[in-house]
């Protein structure tokens, strides 16, 4: 398992946001790994098994999701920037997303 997963649920259609792109990268911007959410809005294997203490963010394609669906939105990505912290085992990190609004949080 990865030490980084994520969730992406379309709050306004009421659905798992299935086809979703995903970036992870140091806060520095460098790139780690890509992936898409799958049918049920979830990447469970994002980078590598561990990652080293410091800053990243992971960026999720929202305007191409939307625009895949003859949608227009506000925001054309929604990027999280998080701290990894020394020992932990795995970070999750879900998304609300709407075409005008998104929510994230740490998940469990």
């Amino acid at each position: 398992m990865s030490h980084l997963s994520a969730h992406v649920l379309d709050a306004a259609a009421g659905v798992p946001a299935a086809g979703v792109g995903v970036q992870l990268a140091l806060r520095s911007g460098e790139h780690i790994a890509s992936a898409t959410t799958n049918a049920d809005g979830r990447v469970g294997d994002l980078g590598p098994d561990r990652l080293e203490p410091g800053d990243y963010q992971i960026t999720f394609s929202s305007g191409a999701y939307y625009a895949d669906r003859g949608v227009d939105c506000f925001y054309p990505v929604v990027t999280v920037v998080f701290t990894v912290a020394a020992n932990q085992s795995h970070y999750h990190v879900p998304l609300l997303l709407s075409p005008y609004s998104y929510t994230t949080y740490r998940g469990s």
